[in-house]
Protein backbone atom coordinates (compact mmCIF):
# COMPACT_ATOMS: atom_id res chain seq x y z
CA UNK A 1 0.00 0.00 0.00
CA UNK A 2 3.02 2.31 -0.26
CA UNK A 3 4.24 2.23 3.34
CA UNK A 4 3.94 4.65 6.22
CA UNK A 5 4.61 7.86 4.27
CA UNK A 6 1.99 7.07 1.64
CA UNK A 7 -0.60 6.20 4.31
CA UNK A 8 0.14 9.45 6.15
CA UNK A 9 -0.28 11.45 2.95
CA UNK A 10 -3.64 9.81 2.23
CA UNK A 11 -4.83 10.73 5.72
CA UNK A 12 -3.65 14.32 5.22
CA UNK A 13 -5.49 14.59 1.93
CA UNK A 14 -8.66 13.26 3.53
CA UNK A 15 -8.68 16.54 5.48
CA UNK A 16 -8.18 18.65 2.36
CA UNK A 17 -10.89 20.14 0.18
CA UNK A 18 -11.64 18.14 -2.93
CA UNK A 19 -9.93 20.54 -5.35
CA UNK A 20 -6.49 20.58 -3.70
CA UNK A 21 -5.92 16.84 -3.46
CA UNK A 22 -3.26 15.12 -5.56
CA UNK A 23 -6.22 13.54 -7.38
CA UNK A 24 -8.82 16.34 -7.38
CA UNK A 25 -12.38 15.37 -6.57
CA UNK A 26 -15.57 17.44 -6.28
CA UNK A 27 -16.82 15.20 -3.46
CA UNK A 28 -16.17 15.90 0.20
CA UNK A 29 -17.43 14.43 3.45
CA UNK A 30 -20.15 16.34 5.31
CA UNK A 31 -18.88 16.17 8.87
CA UNK A 32 -22.14 17.36 10.44
CA UNK A 33 -24.03 14.53 8.75
CA UNK A 34 -21.77 12.16 10.71
CA UNK A 35 -22.87 13.35 14.16
CA UNK A 36 -26.00 11.17 14.41
CA UNK A 37 -24.22 7.98 13.19
CA UNK A 38 -21.39 8.74 15.62
CA UNK A 39 -23.88 9.05 18.47
CA UNK A 40 -25.50 5.76 17.44
CA UNK A 41 -22.09 4.11 17.50
CA UNK A 42 -21.51 5.35 21.06
CA UNK A 43 -24.93 4.09 22.16
CA UNK A 44 -24.38 0.71 20.52
CA UNK A 45 -21.61 0.20 23.11
CA UNK A 46 -23.43 2.01 25.95
CA UNK A 47 -24.45 -0.17 28.92
CA UNK A 48 -26.91 2.17 30.64
CA UNK A 49 -30.19 4.00 30.19
CA UNK A 50 -28.71 7.25 31.52
CA UNK A 51 -26.64 9.63 29.42
CA UNK A 52 -24.84 12.81 30.48
CA UNK A 53 -23.91 15.36 27.81
CA UNK A 54 -21.58 18.28 28.46
CA UNK A 55 -21.58 21.38 26.26
CA UNK A 56 -18.48 23.54 26.41
CA UNK A 57 -16.07 25.48 24.15
CA UNK A 58 -12.34 24.92 23.84
CA UNK A 59 -9.88 27.22 22.13
CA UNK A 60 -6.65 26.90 20.18
CA UNK A 61 -4.71 30.03 21.20
CA UNK A 62 -6.47 32.94 19.49
CA UNK A 63 -6.99 31.13 16.17
CA UNK A 64 -9.98 28.85 16.72
CA UNK A 65 -12.87 28.22 19.08
CA UNK A 66 -14.52 24.79 18.99
CA UNK A 67 -17.96 24.47 20.62
CA UNK A 68 -18.35 20.82 21.56
CA UNK A 69 -21.10 18.47 22.74
CA UNK A 70 -19.50 15.49 24.45
CA UNK A 71 -20.67 12.31 26.16
CA UNK A 72 -18.94 12.30 29.54
CA UNK A 73 -17.61 8.92 30.57
CA UNK A 74 -15.43 7.62 33.42
CA UNK A 75 -13.57 10.83 34.02
CA UNK A 76 -13.18 11.66 30.33
CA UNK A 77 -15.39 12.67 27.39
CA UNK A 78 -16.18 11.60 23.82
CA UNK A 79 -16.89 14.46 21.37
CA UNK A 80 -20.03 13.62 19.39
CA UNK A 81 -20.85 17.00 17.78
CA UNK A 82 -18.91 20.21 17.28
CA UNK A 83 -18.69 23.44 15.34
CA UNK A 84 -15.42 25.28 14.66
CA UNK A 85 -15.52 29.07 14.79
CA UNK A 86 -12.81 31.69 14.21
CA UNK A 87 -11.09 32.71 17.42
CA UNK A 88 -11.38 36.11 19.10
CA UNK A 89 -14.37 37.14 17.01
CA UNK A 90 -17.74 38.12 18.44
CA UNK A 91 -20.69 36.02 17.38
CA UNK A 92 -23.60 33.91 18.48
CA UNK A 93 -22.66 30.55 20.00
CA UNK A 94 -26.14 29.40 21.05
CA UNK A 95 -27.57 28.99 17.54
CA UNK A 96 -24.81 26.55 16.45
CA UNK A 97 -25.31 24.57 19.69
CA UNK A 98 -29.04 24.30 19.01
CA UNK A 99 -28.25 22.87 15.56
CA UNK A 100 -25.84 20.34 17.07
CA UNK A 101 -28.44 19.16 19.58
CA UNK A 102 -31.01 18.78 16.80
CA UNK A 103 -28.63 16.56 14.85
CA UNK A 104 -27.90 14.39 17.89
CA UNK A 105 -31.52 14.07 19.02
CA UNK A 106 -32.49 11.77 16.13
CA UNK A 107 -29.96 9.21 17.35
CA UNK A 108 -30.91 9.15 21.05
CA UNK A 109 -33.91 6.96 22.01
CA UNK A 110 -36.67 8.81 23.79
CA UNK A 111 -36.63 6.29 26.63
CA UNK A 112 -33.11 7.31 27.66
CA UNK A 113 -32.71 9.76 30.49
CA UNK A 114 -30.45 12.56 29.24
CA UNK A 115 -29.03 15.49 31.18
CA UNK A 116 -27.33 18.31 29.27
CA UNK A 117 -24.80 20.23 31.37
CA UNK A 118 -23.40 23.69 30.70
CA UNK A 119 -21.17 26.13 32.56
CA UNK A 120 -22.09 29.73 33.36
CA UNK A 121 -21.08 31.10 29.96
CA UNK A 122 -23.87 29.16 28.21
CA UNK A 123 -26.75 29.87 30.58
CA UNK A 124 -29.14 30.83 27.80
CA UNK A 125 -32.95 30.69 28.11
CA UNK A 126 -33.10 29.65 24.44
CA UNK A 127 -30.76 26.74 25.08
CA UNK A 128 -32.81 25.81 28.16
CA UNK A 129 -35.99 25.67 26.09
CA UNK A 130 -34.29 23.69 23.33
CA UNK A 131 -33.02 21.02 25.71
CA UNK A 132 -36.46 20.62 27.25
CA UNK A 133 -38.14 20.46 23.84
CA UNK A 134 -35.97 17.44 22.98
CA UNK A 135 -37.21 15.61 26.07
CA UNK A 136 -33.88 16.03 27.86
CA UNK A 137 -33.09 17.76 31.14
CA UNK A 138 -30.95 20.92 31.38
CA UNK A 139 -28.43 21.00 34.18
CA UNK A 140 -27.04 24.52 33.91
CA UNK A 141 -24.61 26.17 36.26
CA UNK A 142 -25.63 29.74 37.08
CA UNK A 143 -23.89 32.93 38.16
CA UNK A 144 -23.32 33.47 41.86
CA UNK A 145 -25.55 36.56 41.58
CA UNK A 146 -28.55 34.64 40.24
CA UNK A 147 -31.89 35.75 41.67
CA UNK A 148 -34.34 33.04 42.74
CA UNK A 149 -37.82 33.04 44.25
CA UNK A 150 -38.80 29.76 45.95
CA UNK A 151 -42.43 28.72 45.63
CA UNK A 152 -44.53 30.83 48.02
CA UNK A 153 -41.32 32.54 49.11
CA UNK A 154 -39.45 35.79 48.65
CA UNK A 155 -37.15 36.69 45.78
CA UNK A 156 -33.50 36.80 46.86
CA UNK A 157 -29.96 36.04 45.62
CA UNK A 158 -29.77 32.28 45.31
CA UNK A 159 -26.46 32.16 47.21
CA UNK A 160 -28.29 33.23 50.36
CA UNK A 161 -30.35 30.05 50.32
CA UNK A 162 -27.30 28.36 51.87
CA UNK A 163 -25.79 30.33 54.75
CA UNK A 164 -22.57 28.42 55.42
CA UNK A 165 -20.26 25.75 53.98
CA UNK A 166 -21.43 22.15 54.05
CA UNK A 167 -24.96 23.24 53.23
CA UNK A 168 -27.31 22.22 50.44
CA UNK A 169 -30.61 23.71 49.29
CA UNK A 170 -32.91 22.26 46.64
CA UNK A 171 -36.37 23.49 45.75
CA UNK A 172 -38.76 24.61 43.04
CA UNK A 173 -39.34 28.20 42.15
CA UNK A 174 -38.67 30.97 39.63
CA UNK A 175 -35.20 32.02 38.54
CA UNK A 176 -34.09 35.48 37.35
CA UNK A 177 -35.50 38.93 37.95
CA UNK A 178 -36.42 40.14 34.45
CA UNK A 179 -39.83 38.94 33.29
CA UNK A 180 -38.51 38.10 29.81
CA UNK A 181 -35.89 35.71 31.24
CA UNK A 182 -37.77 34.07 34.09
CA UNK A 183 -37.60 30.27 34.23
CA UNK A 184 -39.65 27.89 36.34
CA UNK A 185 -37.44 25.10 37.59
CA UNK A 186 -35.53 23.47 40.41
CA UNK A 187 -32.51 25.21 41.86
CA UNK A 188 -29.63 23.41 43.53
CA UNK A 189 -27.36 25.45 45.78
CA UNK A 190 -24.50 23.42 47.24
CA UNK A 191 -21.62 24.75 49.29
CA UNK A 192 -18.99 22.11 49.95
CA UNK A 193 -16.45 22.55 52.72
CA UNK A 194 -13.30 24.17 51.34
CA UNK A 195 -14.99 26.08 48.53
CA UNK A 196 -14.96 29.87 48.55
CA UNK A 197 -18.61 30.14 47.53
CA UNK A 198 -21.55 27.88 46.69
CA UNK A 199 -22.35 26.34 43.33
CA UNK A 200 -25.71 27.19 41.79
CA UNK A 201 -27.34 24.88 39.25
CA UNK A 202 -30.74 25.16 37.56
CA UNK A 203 -32.61 22.15 36.19
CA UNK A 204 -36.13 21.13 35.23
CA UNK A 205 -35.87 17.86 37.15
CA UNK A 206 -38.06 17.33 40.18
CA UNK A 207 -36.19 17.80 43.48
CA UNK A 208 -36.61 14.08 44.15
CA UNK A 209 -34.66 13.26 40.99
CA UNK A 210 -31.95 15.94 40.77
CA UNK A 211 -28.53 14.89 42.04
CA UNK A 212 -26.69 17.33 44.28
CA UNK A 213 -23.25 16.58 42.82
CA UNK A 214 -23.99 15.82 39.20
CA UNK A 215 -22.28 19.09 38.27
CA UNK A 216 -19.00 17.22 38.87
CA UNK A 217 -19.64 15.27 35.67
CA UNK A 218 -19.16 18.43 33.63
CA UNK A 219 -15.52 18.61 34.73
CA UNK A 220 -14.88 15.43 32.76
CA UNK A 221 -15.14 17.33 29.48
CA UNK A 222 -12.00 19.22 30.55
CA UNK A 223 -10.18 15.89 30.81
CA UNK A 224 -11.59 15.06 27.39
CA UNK A 225 -10.03 18.24 26.01
CA UNK A 226 -6.68 17.18 27.51
CA UNK A 227 -7.02 13.83 25.74
CA UNK A 228 -7.52 15.70 22.48
CA UNK A 229 -4.49 17.86 23.20
CA UNK A 230 -1.44 17.26 25.39
CA UNK A 231 -2.34 13.92 26.98
CA UNK A 232 -3.35 12.17 23.77
CA UNK A 233 -3.74 13.38 20.19
CA UNK A 234 -1.71 16.61 20.37
CA UNK A 235 -4.35 18.63 18.52
CA UNK A 236 -2.78 21.84 19.87
CA UNK A 237 0.13 21.33 17.45
CA UNK A 238 -2.02 21.59 14.33
CA UNK A 239 -1.28 24.39 11.89
CA UNK A 240 -4.71 24.21 10.27
CA UNK A 241 -6.75 27.39 10.40
CA UNK A 242 -9.60 26.64 7.99
CA UNK A 243 -12.69 25.73 10.10
CA UNK A 244 -13.95 23.16 7.55
CA UNK A 245 -10.66 21.25 7.62
CA UNK A 246 -10.48 21.42 11.40
CA UNK A 247 -14.00 19.96 11.66
CA UNK A 248 -12.87 16.99 9.54
CA UNK A 249 -9.77 16.67 11.72
CA UNK A 250 -12.01 16.49 14.81
CA UNK A 251 -13.98 13.63 13.27
CA UNK A 252 -10.77 11.59 13.22
CA UNK A 253 -10.00 12.57 16.81
CA UNK A 254 -13.52 11.71 17.95
CA UNK A 255 -13.43 8.20 16.48
CA UNK A 256 -9.96 7.65 17.96
CA UNK A 257 -11.17 8.78 21.40
CA UNK A 258 -14.24 6.53 21.23
CA UNK A 259 -12.16 3.44 20.38
CA UNK A 260 -9.56 4.29 23.02
CA UNK A 261 -12.07 4.73 25.85
CA UNK A 262 -13.91 1.54 24.87
CA UNK A 263 -10.63 -0.40 24.97
CA UNK A 264 -9.70 1.28 28.24
CA UNK A 265 -13.02 0.18 29.75
CA UNK A 266 -12.19 -3.44 29.01
CA UNK A 267 -8.76 -3.06 30.61
CA UNK A 268 -10.07 -1.26 33.72
CA UNK A 269 -12.93 -3.74 34.20
CA UNK A 270 -10.51 -6.65 33.83
CA UNK A 271 -8.18 -5.13 36.43
CA UNK A 272 -11.08 -4.72 38.86
CA UNK A 273 -11.99 -8.41 38.39
CA UNK A 274 -8.30 -9.43 38.53
CA UNK A 275 -8.45 -10.91 35.05
CA UNK A 276 -6.49 -10.52 31.88
CA UNK A 277 -8.21 -8.07 29.46
CA UNK A 278 -8.03 -10.74 26.76
CA UNK A 279 -10.01 -13.13 28.98
CA UNK A 280 -12.84 -10.65 29.67
CA UNK A 281 -15.26 -11.07 26.78
CA UNK A 282 -18.32 -9.23 28.16
CA UNK A 283 -18.91 -6.26 30.46
CA UNK A 284 -19.44 -6.83 34.19
CA UNK A 285 -22.78 -6.06 35.79
CA UNK A 286 -21.53 -2.73 37.09
CA UNK A 287 -18.58 -0.42 36.53
CA UNK A 288 -15.83 -0.76 39.13
CA UNK A 289 -15.83 1.77 41.95
CA UNK A 290 -12.26 2.91 42.25
CA UNK A 291 -9.96 5.86 42.69
CA UNK A 292 -8.02 6.02 39.44
CA UNK A 293 -4.26 6.37 39.36
CA UNK A 294 -4.22 5.85 35.60
CA UNK A 295 -7.15 7.17 33.53
CA UNK A 296 -9.27 5.04 31.23
CA UNK A 297 -7.94 6.93 28.20
CA UNK A 298 -4.32 6.13 29.07
CA UNK A 299 -5.19 2.47 29.71
CA UNK A 300 -6.94 2.20 26.37
CA UNK A 301 -4.17 3.96 24.45
CA UNK A 302 -1.53 1.63 25.85
CA UNK A 303 -3.69 -1.43 25.11
CA UNK A 304 -4.36 -0.39 21.51
CA UNK A 305 -0.68 0.23 20.87
CA UNK A 306 0.15 -3.27 22.07
CA UNK A 307 -2.63 -4.84 20.01
CA UNK A 308 -1.88 -2.92 16.81
CA UNK A 309 1.83 -3.78 17.09
CA UNK A 310 0.75 -7.42 16.89
CA UNK A 311 -1.75 -6.73 14.10
CA UNK A 312 -4.74 -7.44 16.35
CA UNK A 313 -7.85 -5.69 17.67
CA UNK A 314 -10.44 -6.69 20.23
CA UNK A 315 -13.78 -7.46 18.62
CA UNK A 316 -15.74 -6.99 21.87
CA UNK A 317 -15.50 -3.66 23.70
CA UNK A 318 -18.06 -1.61 25.60
CA UNK A 319 -18.83 1.64 27.40
CA UNK A 320 -20.11 0.90 30.90
CA UNK A 321 -20.66 4.19 32.79
CA UNK A 322 -19.78 4.40 36.44
CA UNK A 323 -22.33 5.66 39.01
CA UNK A 324 -23.00 9.36 38.92
CA UNK A 325 -21.45 11.12 41.94
CA UNK A 326 -23.55 11.02 45.13
CA UNK A 327 -23.78 14.06 47.43
CA UNK A 328 -20.91 14.53 49.90
CA UNK A 329 -21.37 13.11 53.38
CA UNK A 330 -22.42 15.44 56.15
CA UNK A 331 -24.38 17.96 54.07
CA UNK A 332 -26.98 19.99 55.95
CA UNK A 333 -29.93 19.63 53.59
CA UNK A 334 -32.63 22.28 53.29
CA UNK A 335 -35.68 21.21 51.28
CA UNK A 336 -38.31 23.51 49.87
CA UNK A 337 -41.12 23.37 50.64
CA UNK A 338 -40.35 22.08 54.15
CA UNK A 339 -43.29 19.68 53.96
CA UNK A 340 -41.63 17.87 51.05
CA UNK A 341 -41.32 14.10 51.53
CA UNK A 342 -38.03 14.05 49.61
CA UNK A 343 -35.65 11.55 51.28
CA UNK A 344 -32.21 12.76 52.45
CA UNK A 345 -30.62 10.85 49.57
CA UNK A 346 -32.57 10.56 46.34
CA UNK A 347 -32.95 7.03 44.91
CA UNK A 348 -31.82 8.43 41.56
CA UNK A 349 -28.46 9.59 42.86
CA UNK A 350 -25.31 7.62 42.40
CA UNK A 351 -25.49 3.88 42.38
CA UNK A 352 -29.23 3.30 42.11
CA UNK A 353 -29.61 4.85 38.68
CA UNK A 354 -26.73 2.83 37.27
CA UNK A 355 -28.00 -0.56 38.42
CA UNK A 356 -25.30 -1.26 41.02
CA UNK A 357 -26.00 -3.83 43.71
CA UNK A 358 -27.60 -2.30 46.79
CA UNK A 359 -26.19 -4.83 49.19
CA UNK A 360 -23.42 -2.40 50.13
CA UNK A 361 -25.69 0.67 50.03
CA UNK A 362 -28.66 0.22 52.38
CA UNK A 363 -29.53 3.94 52.17
CA UNK A 364 -30.64 3.65 48.57
CA UNK A 365 -34.20 2.80 47.68
CA UNK A 366 -34.75 -0.25 45.48
CA UNK A 367 -35.20 0.89 41.88
CA UNK A 368 -35.89 -1.64 39.10
CA UNK A 369 -33.04 -1.87 36.64
CA UNK A 370 -33.93 -1.37 33.00
CA UNK A 371 -32.20 -3.15 30.19
CA UNK A 372 -30.14 -0.93 27.87
CA UNK A 373 -32.08 0.31 24.87
CA UNK A 374 -30.87 -1.54 21.75
CA UNK A 375 -29.39 0.84 19.22
CA UNK A 376 -28.09 -0.10 15.80
CA UNK A 377 -24.51 1.05 15.21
Amino acid sequence: MGGFSAARQRLREWLYDGADRSTPSPNQIDVRACFAPLMRWVLSLWESNDLALAIDPTTLSDRLCVVVVSVVYRGCAIPVAWVVLPGNKPGKHIDPIVELLDRLSVAIPTRMRVIAMTDRGLRSPNLWEKIISLGWHPYMRQSINTIFCPENGTRMPARKLVSAPNGYFIGRGTAFRAASRRIQGTIIVIWVEGQAQPWIVLTDLDPSEAGASWHELRFWIETGFKALKSVGWQWQKTRRTDPARVERHWLVLSVATLLTLAAGSRVEDAQALKKSPGALRSPPKAAPERSRIVGVFSLGLAALRRLLAKGRMWRRVWLLPEPWPPPPDGLKVVLHPETSNLPPVSPLWGKARMGVSRASSPRLARVPRRKPTPVNP
